[in-house]
């Protein structure tokens, strides 16, 4: 072949040095854009939420269409268990990784080291931005794990609902206006619009107090569920005939509604440190709604309607009508956030949500109204997380996680390497439906504040189908077959028919005390309980 004008060959040869630099910069962007970017995460954590009070999960018994999207788009986890049902050591062994007698938490009352290990500080030390908004409720201060928090104080570290205080990293405390769920959620939502750097990860943890007694709704939902009839859980009724006396002794059963005197007839600051918190135009609005009702109540006690199990069942309505108020403010605010992070979708398609609490909450189940207990509706956590392209939209996971999995499943998430003291394990191949042959088949409690609302210590072992209870101080024993028994009606602990699968449990039981290495010296006297325990609560006094 000839060319056709022999002048033009070096002026054709002078753009070979363009094109080796035009092909040489291609190939490196594609490269630069063949390294993904680490993921953000979002973690949401209400307090004493119910799994029965998330629609997601079966059973429920309400709507909460928001937190349903991370379910819908990402995973349910339908066996999520905590390791000491109660806040302070719940929210230790999130950040942590590890059981309450290794971080230090055993009770509401107990110190806080807040120079172990968490998973936030790893984080950030790995280059992430790590902000924390909300309820914190450990005992000192965060230390140099985030780069900003803003925190609620007051009311034993657990905040208020109204005009809450709260404590900022570098500008120390402040009563903001407003209602407490919204407020955390307007501190989070500000951060990621005008303070994160869009170049970086970030660790954002959304912690609400909602709905912790004393359960106090914004304003604009007081009048909801008033007509309706809230439907009594199967065991509402639970007469306790096998069970040993730690179930009957307990002071949170439902049995009677104590209601607020009418508006302007008590001085709140005397009476009540919540409404306290109120301005009068606040206080008023409030009581226009629940004046009315207390009325009422008062009027159906006078006519002798209200008594024994008529009163039970009434002070039940006013209880879960109220925490269904405060779950439908959580749900509201889960949804602005997401709104928020879905307008952008490589935001949203690098972003893990993560909805929790730190226990779940007995909402009537046996009567009660708490946690604490190892029983269905205290030891479990509702969990739900999405992470787009990795967590195919409605997958429901059985496998059996923990909140010791929390820290080490994050940092994995993250690609940082998991501290080999952490007792929890990443659950991050279960999520993205990979085989994990050597997952766990039982989770290991110990709730350690004897005495607190007048629940004894003790420790135990569940699996997928047992679930074995040990109250320590005087060896008394539960066994169920959550399978034939899920509701823990039948103690069946010295039924002959479970002898080997008692003998199987207590053995696991030993093991796990070993694996966990829960020292000896906590199963021994004195069984001394700490102190900073919340109020007593039973039914819902508005």
């Amino acid at each position: 072949m000839r060319l056709a004008n022999k002048k033009l060959l070096p002026t054709w040869l002078g753009f070979f040095p363009l094109i080796a630099w035009t092909i040489l910069m291609t190939a490196c962007s594609k490269e630069e854009k063949s390294v993904p970017k680490r993921p953000n995460i979002i973690f949401i954590m209400a307090d004493d939420h119910a799994s029965r009070t998330i629609s997601a999960y079966e059973g429920a018994i309400n709507h909460t269409p928001n937190i349903d999207r991370l379910a819908e788009e990402g995973a349910v986890f339908l066996n999520s268990f905590c390791g000491n049902s109660i806040c302070g050591p719940s929210r230790a062994t999130i950040l942590t990784g590890k059981h309450s007698h290794m971080n230090g938490v055993t009770g509401n009352g107990a110190p806080w080291d807040s120079t172990q290990v968490v998973f936030p500080r790893l984080l950030k030390d790995a280059g992430y931005q790590s902000v924390l908004f909300g309820k914190w409720h450990l005992n000192s201060k965060p230390a140099d794990e985030f780069d900003e928090y803003k925190i609620l104080t007051g009311a034993g570290k657990q905040g208020f609902y109204y005009n809450p205080e709260f404590f900022t990293k570098g500008k120390g405390t402040e009563t903001v206006e407003g209602y407490s769920t919204d407020l955390v959620t307007d501190d989070a939502l500000q951060w990621l619009k005008e303070s994160r750097n869009e170049e970086e990860p970030f660790l954002m943890l959304v912690q609400y107090k909602s709905t912790h007694v004393p359960r106090m709704p914004p304003l604009r939902l007081l009048n909801k569920y008033m007509d309706d009839t809230i439907p009594e859980p199967e065991t509402f009724f639970d007469d306790f005939a096998t069970r040993s006396h730690y179930a009957t002794d307990v002071n949170f059963h439902i049995r009677e509604h104590r209601p607020l005197p009418q508006y302007g007839t008590y001085d709140p600051k005397k009476e009540n440190i919540y409404l306290a918190r109120m301005s009068d135009e606040q206080l008023k609005a409030y009581h226009e709604v629940i004046d009315p009702q207390n009325r009422e109540f008062q009027k159906m006690k006078e006519e002798g309607l209200l008594r024994g199990d008529s009163m039970k069942k009434y002070a039940y309505q006013r209880f879960i009508k109220d925490y269904l108020r405060c779950v439908d403010a959580i749900d509201e605010n889960v949804g602005r956030i997401l709104d928020w992070l879905d307008a952008d979708e490589e935001l949203k398609n690098n972003t893990i949500v993560i909805y929790c609490s730190d226990q779940d909450y007995f909402t009537g189940e046996h009567g009660y109204a708490e946690k604490r207990l190892m029983y269905e509706g205290a030891i479990n956590m509702p969990l739900l997380i999405r992470w787009p392209d990795k967590i195919k939209p409605g997958t429901r996971v059985q496998d059996m996680v923990q909140n010791i999995d929390y820290a080490p499943t994050f940092l994995d998430m993250a690609g940082i390497e998991i501290p080999t003291d952490m007792q929890g394990k990443s659950f991050k191949p279960v999520v993205e439906d990979k085989s994990v042959p050597d997952w766990r088949e039982a989770v290991y409690y110990h709730y350690y504040d004897h005495g607190q609302h007048v629940v004894g210590r003790h420790d135990g072992i569940r699996d997928k189908r047992y679930k074995l209870i040990h109250f320590y101080t005087d060896d008394t024993w539960e066994f169920y077959d959550l399978e034939n028994d899920p509701n823990e009606l039948y103690n069946a602990y010295g039924d002959k028919s479970y002898e080997a699968e008692i003998k199987r449990m207590e053995e696991g039981l030993v093991n796990l005390r070993k694996q966990y290495k829960v020292p000896e010296w906590v199963f021994s006297p004195p069984y001394v309980s700490l102190k900073g325990i919340e109020q007593t609560q039973g039914a819902n006094k508005d």
